[in-house]
């Protein structure tokens, strides 16, 4: 390990109040969540000389708060924490499915919903079922609070929109208007755990009148710089009745919304291709 802790300014704020003012202060330092990613790049000696603004000690950011609308997530909330949730179990079951595929059980014990957006990796694996649920992502800094839907927090690879001094404090998940039809979660990897997604599916649908599709909610992960809805897709299928002839056109609209690269674990082709089927075989029904 290259880290050297004695280099670091550690700061622990012990409320939000306290964070706010000391990022105010120090707008350098570093934001420290779960650390499951920081904790690697302090290992290969990037943070030495760094400021720290350690957030664990924010107790009202731990906590999952169901309300009548939908259901608050603190920043600091656990994927471990979302798994175990009897409402999020029931009414977001795509993300606590997204949650059980983070790493290995310590990670999911340590991680946190906030840090990992914050973290803006494009292969975060929460992030396409929080864009089908429309989540908004609150951040607080010194001129108040503002809601930013999820996939406007993101502005690139390792690339957020929050402003200076911004802090994640929240993430806020609407209850539907009505339940979905249909909906389901896909990750793809090099192995069947502990592996950073090739690509990364949720979906949702909503069935209308005479086999009519009324609504579809669609994204990807790893298929482009940052978490993708796919509008071209919904725009087409809303209205129509799911046969083959509509889904395999839905299928070949893929490439309007999503821009997948060569990169160290895949391949252009090979992501489109795998997206492809994931996305007809979610439409066609075969995927649960």
């Amino acid at each position: 390990m290259r880290g050297d802790a004695k280099s670091m300014t550690v700061l622990s704020p012990r409320s939000a109040a306290e964070a706010v003012k000391a990022y105010a202060k120090s707008p350098a330092a570093l934001p420290f969540a779960g650390g499951t990613d920081v904790m690697v790049g302090w290992n290969m000696g990037q943070l030495n000389g760094r400021a720290v603004l350690d957030l664990s000690r924010v107790a009202e950011w731990k906590k999952i708060t169901v309300v009548s609308d939908g259901v608050d997530l603190g920043s600091l909330v656990t994927h471990a924490q979302i798994q175990a949730h009897p409402v999020l179990k029931k009414r977001f079951p795509l993300l606590t499915a997204a949650c059980a595929t983070v790493g290995a059980a310590q990670i999911q014990n340590r991680g946190t919903i906030g840090g990992n957006i914050a973290n803006a990796s494009p292969a975060g694996d929460t992030f396409p079922a929080l864009a089908v649920y429309e989540a908004t992502v609150r951040a607080v800094g010194p001129k108040g609070r503002r809601g930013v839907p999820l996939v406007e927090i993101f502005a690139g690879v390792k690339k957020t929109t929050l402003k200076p001094g911004e802090l994640i404090e929240a993430i806020f998940l609407p209850f539907p208007d009505k339940t979905p039809t249909r909906g389901a979660f896909r990750k793809v990897g090099t192995r069947a755990a502990q592996a950073i997604s090739k690509t990364v599916f949720a979906g949702l649908l909503w069935n209308g009148k005479g086999g009519v599709l009324e609504e579809a909610r669609l994204a990807f992960g790893s298929m482009a710089p940052t978490v993708r809805r796919l509008h071209a897709v919904e725009r087409f299928l809303r209205g129509r009745r799911l046969n083959d002839v509509s889904i395999t056109a839905a299928a070949e609209l893929l490439t309007n919304d999503v821009s997948p690269i060569d990169d160290i674990r895949s391949t252009r082709e090979y992501r489109l291709r795998v997206s492809r089927n994931i996305l007809m075989a979610f439409l066609k029904g075969e995927l649960k």
